[in-house]
């Protein structure tokens, strides 16, 4: 057995069927989880599922489903326990001197991986900043070594100052880190002010739908992509040319279910990038089971943003591992795909969207790019003579074929 050879943390994932979300919907959940999980360093050793009607206050899931818990955990060597929802303080608490190891919620986890993702001074500012709004509330849990001296004369006073001069300490850093965000805020807004009046489209997307390799392949670029999730946090602004029309192109940080508000508030200057485009790029991962599921969130996340009402193509990438994905479908769920070909795709619902264009391509194999080139020159053309409409003599001859390949 090679299990303890320098591996990463060794986890265990919980979450809760209730009346809003079904057991099968807990699972795919639970393996997007596992996902996070991984990526942030740590091995899924195993699940817990439990179907409650409300959380327990004091320890999440019920009394007997947590000792059951805590004897896996005694018996496996376990080091963290992740919940899908979040915690409160108070259960973080409870649940840690239960189990006896470090116990993260889903938020706690993401903002982690930001703070490993993290890779300019921008993007570390805005993850410290949503790092130390989630920490504030929860602060006095920090101090429960304290809670056995209480009896000591002098501890106790000490012990509550203490806490009160850290809460302190966190929130004029939090003050210092908005006022710094608020300065690259103004500097980002004033650098796409000096873009000029160039057409803007931006990808947005689920986490690891294929958006930076899809940067990469218009732009001919070398922006970084991977296959974990958030591989990108900070934008990347390309200017792209299809033809003989110029635009500029953003990679935009992958949404996710549940993202922190924390985090979505000190990424707003990169998510400014979305609100100030003219076109968005809708990427999703076809291959994935869930993707209908994934578009229904990033669709929520554009309404919160006040993006709702641009135009969108919606490109759906991974056509090539389509067919794998189908022949993989757990034996459990009911298969609801075939082995469609890309005419097959082009027939079915997806590609009915009255209101979007959509596009099937494989980013990786560039089948279909030509395409998808195409069509993005068509619309960003579109958006250019309603803007400068005594230039569109400069449109008189499409592109040829040949320009539209990679």
């Amino acid at each position: 057995m090679i299990e303890n050879k320098k591996q990463g943390e060794r986890a265990i994932l919980i979450g809760l069927v209730s009346p809003g979300q079904d057991e099968i919907q807990v699972r795919e959940y639970l393996a997007e989880l596992s996902f996070l999980t991984e990526t942030a360093g740590a091995e899924p050793v195993n699940t817990f599922i439990q179907k409650l009607d409300i959380p327990d206050p004091r320890t999440f899931v019920g009394s007997g489903k947590i000792v059951e818990i805590a004897g896996f955990v005694s018996e496996n060597n376990i080091n963290v326990a992740i919940f899908d929802d979040e915690l409160s303080p108070s259960q973080l608490r409870n649940i840690e001197n239960i189990l006896g190891c470090r116990v993260l919620d889903r938020t706690n986890l993401i903002l982690d991986i930001f703070a490993r993702r993290a890779r300019s001074s921008h993007a570390r500012t805005q993850v410290e900043l949503a790092q130390y709004q989630y920490l504030l509330p929860r602060l006095t849990r920090m101090w429960t070594h304290l809670e056995r001296q209480r009896g000591g004369i002098g501890l106790r006073g000490p012990g509550e100052t203490e806490i009160e001069t850290d809460r302190r300490v966190i929130r004029d850093r939090i003050a210092l880190l908005k006022t710094q965000l608020k300065k690259i805020d103004t500097q980002m807004s004033t650098q796409r002010k000096n873009r000029g009046k160039m057409v803007r489209a931006a990808l947005v997307g689920y986490t690891n739908v294929g958006k930076s390799t899809i940067m990469n392949l218009l732009s001919k670029s070398d922006v970084f992509a991977e296959n974990k999730l958030f591989a990108t946090l900070d934008t990347t602004v390309r200017k792209v040319v299809i033809g003989n029309l110029p635009f500029l192109l953003s990679d935009t940080v992958g949404f996710i279910r549940k993202l922190p508000h924390d985090l979505v508030e000190s990424f707003k200057s990169t998510l400014d990038e979305v609100r100030e485009s003219d076109l968005l790029l809708h990427i999703v991962d076809i291959s994935h089971q869930g993707f209908e599921s994934q578009i229904k969130i990033v669709d929520e996340t554009l309404k919160e943003l006040g993006s709702a009402g641009k135009p969108v193509i919606i490109v759906f990438n991974k056509i090539d591992a389509f067919a794998y994905t189908v022949k993989e479908h757990d034996d459990l769920t009911p298969v609801k795909r075939e082995n469609y070909s890309l005419d097959d795709l082009k027939k079915s619902w997806m590609a009915s969207d009255k209101n979007h264009k959509t596009v099937f391509i494989s980013a990786k194999t560039k089948e279909n790019v030509a395409e998808f080139r195409g069509l993005l020159y068509e619309e960003v053309k579109k958006i250019h003579i309603s803007r400068y409409p005594y230039n569109d003599f400069l449109f008189e001859s499409p592109p040829q074929t040949p320009d539209l390949e990679i």
